[in-house]
């Protein structure tokens, strides 16, 4: 490559892309290295939106990029791409060099998540302060709008969007390099152990501001708004932000960990966009209709643009996209609690008279402030839309991940070590009580339609119950319901948040009030924010949630039940058919699988699905305070639903115009395995698919034979058939399907299906059968003792056929009777 003084940006422009084709990676990272040390910004500033698309993606994902989703640690490439994006790597350092230099680069809105999109095309700013100060308007209007922003939210943007565009199907989650870089970039700007490392190149011209003004504390303009500054703002009269000197220490912690929140989790539907719209926001979306009205001349925007009708987003997270939010909670949690003892245990009066570092500060209001409410609105939209099976366990663990958030060690720090297990503070508990009553309703619900007989399913419930059911949790929520119910009038009574200490005339009588009045504000504040001031709470140890949980408590005794019939059956098959299957002489009998019965359900698994049940169930009798005899009354009020011949009734059902129609009690059964549906083939016998019994090659060649005598001879077999004498009564025995004696309720198609089917025709299949080869060459190995030959040992096998079929047509009228 030519010497730097030498060589003009749009070449080097030209020269990386071209060397995009014929280099390898190795080359090209050696090839960026060099040019990130040895060119000015002015020049790396023309490439650096290329380069980040051509590492990323783009972002409508016709350019994959590297696939950072697909590469892992067994890749040649996977060192090569982790030290080129370490975060202190060549490309965190072309960032910086770009960012001392104040350039700005252009994202459309339209790459937005919805409910940011929505917001802007409303005119009103979203909440998130990140995209405050950052909106172009060009002449075309707000179909263009565009978002302009510094290196450092641009190159995130771009990696965390990476995540959501849909041009991976199955990543390797937890191995690839994109997971790995998540988990690095959080370490490194979110360090539980020290400062983030500052940037190697200063900011000589003070560019760099902070995303948003920062205070010490979280104020509160009145319930459901986090603080005064949000969902106010016109996006024709954006306030400058003021550069705050503390917060630009922590200015990328920052950046980084809005983009992440905002570009995976800011996503719900248009249901609840409209929902959480506060007074604010309507205020302010009235003036700002009101000011476009009046305007002379008014900018061009599509038809139905700025209405909450275009929000339509249909938001469908991978199991690899909840895997990165588990990660990002976790790293959270571990970046909280990583807060010194001593601004751990201060209060917060004491705190603002004190110094403390940015970084502490952010610590501490980092959960509530900037993730709790995002997260809370995407984990119910998982709750409510995954699919019912065991790819759910991601998001669940992504749940139960939240709701534990401190580690042993802070144990004695947070609570003395009085807490038992469950080393959390109530403040927490108090601070996000939703996150414990509404998912665990909603999970409730979710686990009355899953088998349960499943394994992994069935694990998934003991793991809920095994959390909630850690000392003093049930009591924490309960003490946080009770708050939250407290009457209104005691909120009227309260003194301001800055009270006044005795020295100042304060009263040390009314200090256990105002600690109460603020544990009631903070739990009203929480539910308030995320439901909305008309919300219906519901208890979780109130009466309708009781009677859920002793639904389900019967559904998991039925499930086990069912698992142990199961295990049972299965065995008696296994001893039944563990020699005679090798032959085929086993049941060949496709419709006898047992209710519930799945592929992976083994001994093992089964025993592991009673294990997880047994415990489930132990668990929610301490967390709802249910006895033994209050159990045993409950699994006994099943009655005769468990018995083994109930299993072989229908599932129960209502008679509609077009057939039977489940209810939600034979939905259940079903689920459970108690009842089933009889399933039999009901289509053409010869082409059923070929058994494991049956040699395939032979079932292709008998069925190509009977066909073509079938299509030859047709004719004659019906009229063989059709005739009412002995004769045909002989053909009607040899060339026509025997009828079953079970009859089956069948649809008006089947019914036709069965008529054409039920033609004369010759049938060669069952020579096919390994059982019937066996008994063959069983019978020539005889006749060969008995000195017949081939040619007389085939007759004699015909001979006996044939006097069988005719024993068959004289008698067997009479056998049936009998």
């Amino acid at each position: 490559m030519a010497a730097p003084t030498l060589q003009q940006p749009s070449y080097l422009l030209a020269n990386l892309k071209a060397d995009a084709t014929t280099k390898t990676l190795l080359q090209r990272c050696q090839d960026l290295v060099k040019i990130i040390d040895e060119y000015p910004a002015k020049e790396l500033h023309l490439i650096f939106p290329w380069l980040v698309e051509s590492v990323f993606g783009s972002l409508d994902g016709i350019i994959a990029g590297w696939n950072l989703r697909l590469l892992h640690s067994r890749s040649n490439e996977y060192n090569i791409v982790m030290e080129f994006l370490n975060p202190s790597g060549p490309m965190m350092n072309l960032v910086y060099k770009l960012q001392a230099e104040e350039y700005k680069y252009e994202i459309p809105v339209n790459y937005l998540p919805g409910p940011v999109k929505a917001c802007i095309q409303q005119g009103v700013l979203p909440d998130c302060p990140l995209f405050h100060n950052k909106l172009q308007f060009p002449p075309a209007g707000l179909l263009t709008l565009n978002l302009a922003l510094n290196p450092f939210e641009f190159f995130m943007f771009n990696f965390a969007y990476c995540l959501i565009t849909p041009k991976v199907r199955k990543p390797n989650s937890t191995d690839s390099a994109y997971f790995v870089l998540v988990d690095n970039y959080l370490k490194y700007f979110l360090p539980s152990e020290g400062s983030v490392p500052p940037s190697p190149f200063s900011d000589s011209r003070g560019s760099v501001t902070a995303p948003s003004p920062r205070s010490s504390s979280v104020s509160f303009a009145g319930y459901g708004v986090h603080s005064p500054s949000l969902l106010k703002h016109h996006i024709f009269h954006q306030p400058s932000v003021n550069a705050d000197p503390a917060a630009q220490e922590i200015w990328r912690s920052e950046t980084l960990l809005q983009m992440f929140v905002e570009i995976w989790l800011h996503h719900y539907s248009l249901e609840m966009y409209q929902k959480l719209q506060s007074p604010q926001v309507k205020l302010a979306l009235l003036q700002y209709r009101l000011s476009m009205s009046s305007m002379p001349c008014q900018p061009h925007a599509p038809p139905g643009s700025g209405t909450l009708h275009t929000y339509q987003e249909p938001f469908s997270p991978t199991e690899e996209h909840v895997l990165v939010v588990r990660l990002l909670v976790k790293h959270l949690h571990a970046f909280s609690n990583s807060l010194k003892p001593e601004q751990l245990s201060s209060s917060p009066s004491a705190h603002s008279h004190t110094h403390t570092s940015p970084l502490e500060e952010f610590k501490r209001v980092v959960v509530q402030r900037f993730v709790q409410q995002k997260l809370y609105l995407f984990l119910q939209h998982c709750f409510g839309h995954w699919p019912l099976d065991a790819s759910f366990r991601a998001v669940l663990e992504t749940w139960l991940s939240y709701i534990q958030p401190t580690v042993p060690d802070k144990c004695v720090i947070v609570c003395g070590g009085k807490c038992g297990d469950y080393c959390c503070p109530a403040s927490f508990v108090q601070e996000n009580l939703l996150m414990y009553t509404k998912l665990f309703q909603v999970f409730l619900n979710r686990t009355m339609r899953t088998d349960l007989v499943n394994a992994k399913n069935a694990l998934m419930v003991f793991r809920v119950a095994k959390v909630f059911a850690q000392p003093n949790l049930a009591d924490m929520i309960q003490k946080g319901e009770q708050l939250f119910l407290e009457p209104e009038h005691v909120l009227h009574h309260r003194q301001p948040r800055g009270y006044l200490t005795p020295s100042q005339g304060g009263s040390y009588l009314s200090s256990r009030q105002r600690v109460m009045t603020d544990m009631v504000f903070r739990v009203k504040s929480h539910v308030y924010a995320l439901e909305g001031q008309d919300c219906q709470y519901k208890q979780m140890f109130g009466t309708e949630l009781r009677a859920a949980v002793m639904k389900l408590i019967q559904i998991i005794a039925q499930a086990g039940h069912t698992a142990k019939r199961i295990s049972d059956h299965s065995n008696e098959v296994a001893a039944n058919n563990s020699f005679l299957s090798w032959f085929g002489m086993g049941s060949s009998d496709t419709n006898t699988t047992f209710p519930g019965a799945e592929q992976e359900e083994s001994g093992e698994c089964l025993k592991k699905t009673h294990e997880f049940l047994d415990r489930a169930l132990e668990n929610l009798c301490q967390i709802f305070k249910l006895n033994q005899g209050q159990l045993s009354q409950l699994i006994s009020n099943l009655g005769s639903s468990q018995d083994d011949g109930n299993s072989k009734q229908l599932p129960d059902c209502i008679q509609g115009d077009n057939g039977l129609i489940l209810t939600d009690l034979g939905r259940r059964q079903i689920i459970s395995g108690l009842r089933r549906f009889e399933i039999h083939y009901q289509g053409d016998p010869e082409l059923q698919p070929i058994r494991s019994y049956e040699n395939a090659l032979l079932v292709r060649l008998f069925y190509k034979i009977s066909s073509l005598v079938n299509n030859r001879f047709g004719g004659h077999m019906n009229a063989l058939c059709s005739r009412p004498d002995f004769l045909g009564r002989l053909g009607r025995h040899y060339l026509s399907e025997q009828e079953t004696t079970t009859k089956l309720k069948q649809s008006p198609m089947t019914q036709r299906t069965l008529e054409r089917n039920r033609q004369p025709r010759l049938s060669l299949r069952p020579l096919a059968s390994y059982r019937t080869i066996l008994l063959l060459l069983l019978f020539y190995v005889f006749g060969a003792l008995l000195s017949f030959g081939p040619v007389s040992s085939t007759l004699l096998i015909l001979t006996g056929g044939f006097l069988y079929g005719l024993m068959m047509t004289l008698f067997g009228d009479k056998l049936k009777t009998h």
